[in-house]
């Protein structure tokens, strides 16, 4: 600690740090550790949450007890050295030979079996056998797939005898899309991964599921892993044109996100936001802890304060919110080309404006451009404003909006025309004494903002109006990010907007996208949506028609209009220039609104959408050391780095001083991605051999520091991490641990290895494993037959929700119906509420996604098995399989067979039969049902 304060031992408090001791014994009012953890002295503060008044009076109790303290000798000195196994250069080991009798001296010994069997030939102890045909099928299947395989793959695999059957059958399921949502699964509680924000304002994030299809995606492809640290810290730079993969950006999205902080207390939140990027990448990508170095050096491991603000310091340029993207490739780089010439034409850059491609763009709108549309006025029948504005008809047809002003509004005005057709409407918003600035808008400064524009037509006899669609819309002006097409793009939230150009008419016009014939009774009717709030609705308006072709209708500005009367060779390089801008940025405007509607995605990223809006950062902003982790003692200013334990990589960027913020994340993607950066390779050799075994050679996958577990076989982690980081390829590591004979291995061992290693460190035999929670709803569906393979797209919601108290909504799961479209789908791809648990799964050990879930807990409790019995889930679904049994059988007994088939795999024996189906004739198969889908037989992969 920074003032010498130590808490393990009698005389550390006693002597105390800078301040003096500590405790005095009898006297808890003047002790200085009972006034910090009371939070009575702002300056002894620690920044995590209170302790309870319960345990503060313990302490207190203690200390007015005298503080007796038997612990009288000084704890050893913990070596906190980078000489700590998960530390050392990684190194590969030599394979042991194969101890004597094992194996087929033509068939080389796997080199997992060579390390675990001369481990147990040391010990004189013989492995259990190897299981049995329908029981390797079954755990291959739930181990690659998180499904159970069917009767028909059980038999076809126990009637190939050929000594390669296994190896096909591990390629055949790692080849299928279902491998990829399981183990993406995997890595989604690893970096907690949910589709809301978490904390008390727990707001949903609707796009948060791209990040989710992106892993399913890559883990199928078997995309090499240091490829997909790059992708998942910086996509945008090492591959800005491949769009396809911007989701993976969703990776420092995957977190909480505490809203309710972020407005109340900026300064600490930020702090504790890029603390959460920061622990959740190291901790996923390196199994290391770091969060203990925000306050301190780490007590136990090599990191520094200054390696951990240097880590936040990576981040210190972006925020979490929603981003767009084109997942098309060919779509992104063409609305990057558009983008370009809009902004060259707003900024009059002759640079880009004078490119032949951009003269050809010019000459050819100016050739289009012909006399004119003629307008006529639309006759109005009547005009009304839904919100209360008062409107009334001036003697120039125009409408004028006057009385007192509502904070939105939205006008309906009907009316007809002697034109035999129309294919265009104008708007013209017009100025007026009595409006605010001149108008032509009733906000203070004359603005307006035009949310949306729908025409109806009603034709004589219909009870249905015909909704006109718009193919475009043009104006003489659009404010800067409030384009005319925002007025019809969908979008409640976009609108046309005017300045600076107040206080001058101005007009808009909206392109049908097929010419209308009418006769004189039809009714148009133009509904206008001004709903952005602040009185920014229209003051004066103007409707008028024409029926002109398309491209004679686009509203061209005065000066424009001006411009084309003149003869090409009269015009100045100015009105060259006007002329240029103006049609560039028309045509970009158009091919714009054209394209696909870009998609969302929940990352971080230096501009973002959220809750309170646009969040913008510049520049990343300047990282201190905190003292004590507290927000407003900065010290040391820190550049972006890494973790400087690790001999064999520059833990220091050194970037150049006007670096992009994008430089430091690819920066720390390089560190990781190292090929000699031990924590990163082992840490994914380690998280693959748990989710086969059950358990991680190191049992602490979170942490391998010296507060977590050591490995139980350290050579061997070693070898796999080798082979993982020379290879990049997760499906070459599954393939060789699912080929070994000590994962096909049974559970029957000799009493004698049960008695030396009760907890199977020497892995030798099998330990049975419970599906986790969504392996057991998706056999569950699988069993009744109502299992959807769909893949991809926004997750499902398994409840209906309505508005609560403050932003967090209530969730009702018990009025989902369970056969509306898409309730049998996968369960990775059901929405998942940080702080509201499923009462299905939650009880299953599904884990607090609030927190980092690198190894899912293993509980036995009543909860689970009055939910696996009487949840409506179960019930529905039993109901379902009982029907797919009764169509496989006429009486009880064949129906009983069919569902035991469904869920064991396997035929009944005659004691079974008769007890089932006894239970089928006196309470229904639906009840055997039940009982199947609960038996340890279905929730047990041995």
């Amino acid at each position: 600690m920074e003032s010498g304060l130590t808490l393990d031992w009698a005389s550390g408090w006693q002597t105390g740090g800078s301040r003096g001791p500590a405790i005095i014994p009898g006297k808890p009012d003047d002790s200085l550790l009972i006034q910090a953890v009371r939070h009575s002295r702002p300056e002894l503060r620690m920044p995590d949450d209170k302790l309870s008044d319960d345990e503060i009076r313990i302490l207190e109790d203690w200390v007015r007890d005298g503080a007796h303290d038997p612990r009288s000798t000084a704890p050893e000195k913990l070596d906190i050295s980078a000489d700590w196994w998960s530390w050392r250069p990684l190194l590969r080991p030599a394979v042991p030979a194969p101890p004597a009798n094992v194996g087929n001296p033509d068939t080389p010994l796997n080199p997992i079996d060579a390390f675990l069997l001369a481990e147990l030939a040391s010990r004189q102890l013989q492995p259990a056998p190897l299981a049995d045909r329908r029981t390797l099928i079954r755990r291959l299947t739930m181990d690659l797939h998180g499904l159970l395989p069917t009767s028909e793959q059980i038999a076809a695999f126990a009637a190939d005898q050929q000594p390669a059957a296994l190896a096909r059958l591990v390629d055949t399921l790692l080849q299928s899309p279902r491998y990829g949502e399981r183990w993406a699964r995997h890595w989604m509680d690893a970096v907690h991964f949910a589709d809301s924000h978490g904390f008390e304002h727990d707001v949903f994030r609707p796009a948060a599921w791209p990040y989710r299809d992106y892993l399913i995606d890559r883990f199928n492809q078997d995309v090499p892993w240091d490829r997909m640290i790059r992708e998942q810290l910086a996509a945008d730079v090492f591959f800005p044109t491949d769009t396809s993969i911007t989701p993976a950006l969703g990776f420092l999205g995957a977190g909480t996100y505490d809203h309710s902080a972020a407005a109340t207390a900026p300064k600490n939140f930020e702090n504790l936001d890029r603390d959460d990027m920061v622990t959740q990448t190291m901790s996923a990508f390196t199994s290391t802890t770091v969060g203990c170095a925000r306050c301190h050096d780490h007590k136990f491991d090599p990191v520094s304060q200054a390696d951990y603000y240097s880590l936040q310091a990576v981040f210190a340029g972006i925020g979490k919110g929603e981003i767009s993207y084109d997942a098309d490739p060919k779509i992104a780089a063409e609305r990057q080309h558009w983008q370009r010439l809009l902004k060259a034409a707003a900024d009059r850059d002759t640079a880009v404006l004078s490119e032949p491609a951009q003269l050809q763009l010019t000459n050819t709108w100016a050739q289009t451009q012909g006399q004119p549309a003629a307008w006529a006025p639309l006759q109005l029948q009547s005009f009304v404003s839904v919100d209360a504005a008062e409107l009334s008809l001036l003697e120039d047809g125009s409408i004028l909006s006057s009385g007192p002003c509502p904070d939105a509004e939205t006008t309906v005005l009907s009316g007809n025309t002697t034109l035999p057709q129309i294919t265009a409407l104008r708007l013209d918003v017009l100025t007026h004494e009595s409006l605010p600035n001149n108008g032509p808008g009733r906000a203070e400064n004359g603005n307006l903002h035009l949310n949306e524009v729908e025409l109806r037509l009603f034709r004589p006899g219909s009870q249905t109006p015909e909704r006109l669609a718009i193919r475009r819309a043009t104006a003489d002006f659009s404010q800067a990010g409030w384009n005319i097409q925002q007025a019809i793009d969908g979008n409640l939230q976009t609108a046309w907007g005017i300045h600076p150009q107040e206080a001058q008419p101005h007009f808009a016009v909206f392109e049908l996208a097929q010419p209308v014939s009418l006769t004189p009774d039809c009714s148009i009717h133009v509904l206008l949506r001004q709903i952005h709030g602040r009185k920014h609705i229209i003051g004066r308006m103007k409707l008028t028609v024409t029926d002109a072709a398309g491209d004679l209708t686009l509203a061209i500005p005065p000066e424009i209009a001006e411009i084309q009367r003149l003869p090409v060779d009269q015009r100045n390089p100015a009105q060259l220039l006007t002329l240029a801008a103006f049609a560039v940025s028309r045509i970009a405007s158009e091919r714009l609104a054209a394209l696909p509607p870009p998609q969302k995605l929940y990352a971080a990223a230096t501009v973002a959408l959220n809750e309170r809006g646009t969040i913008r950062y510049d520049k990343p902003r300047d990282i201190h050391i905190l003292t004590r982790g507290d927000v407003d003692r900065p010290g040391t200013l820190v550049q972006p780095g890494a973790l400087s334990a690790l001999p064999d990589l520059n833990a220091h960027f050194n970037l150049p001083p006007e670096h992009p913020e994008s430089a430091r994340r690819a920066a720390l993607a390089e560190w990781l991605a190292d090929s000699r950066n031990p924590l990163t390779w082992r840490s994914l050799a380690n998280r693959i051999w748990q989710h086969h075994f059950g358990r991680g050679l190191c049992e602490t996958s979170g942490d391998f520091g010296r507060m977590g577990s050591t490995p139980d076989h350290p050579q061997l982690l070693d070898w796999l991490a080798c082979e993982l980081r020379d290879t990049r390829s997760l499906k070459h590591l599954h393939r060789l641990i699912c080929t070994s004979d000590a994962w096909a291995r049974s559970g029957n061992a000799s009493p004698k290895l049960r008695e030396q290693d009760p907890e199977n460190r020497l892995l030798a035999a099998r330990t049975p494993r419970r599906m986790d929670a969504d392996s057991w709803r998706d056999c569950v569906l699988q069993a009744s037959g109502q299992l959807d393979l769909t893949m991809g797209g926004p997750g499902v919601a398994y409840f209906s929700t309505r508005p609560g108290a403050q932003l967090t909504p209530i969730l009702n799961y018990s009025d989902y119906n369970w056969d509306a479209p898409g309730a049998g789908r996968r369960s990775i791809y059901r929405v998942v509420w940080r702080g509201i648990a499923d009462p299905l799964l939650e009880p299953l050990d599904f884990p607090d996604l609030g927190l980092l879930a690198p190894v899912r807990s293993e509980s036995l409790s009543p909860l689970q098995a009055l939910t696996m019995l009487n949840n409506r889930f179960v019930l529905h679904h039993a109901e379902k399989m009982a029907e797919q049994a009764v169509q496989q059988g006429t009486t009880p007994e064949t129906q009983v067979r069919a569902a035991v088939l469904r869920t064991w795999h396997r035929q009944p024996d005659d004691t079974e039969l008769q007890t089932l189906s006894t239970l089928a004739r006196d309470h229904g198969l639906a009840a055997v049902c039940r009982l199947l889908l609960n038996s340890s037989e279905f929730l047990y992969v041995d």
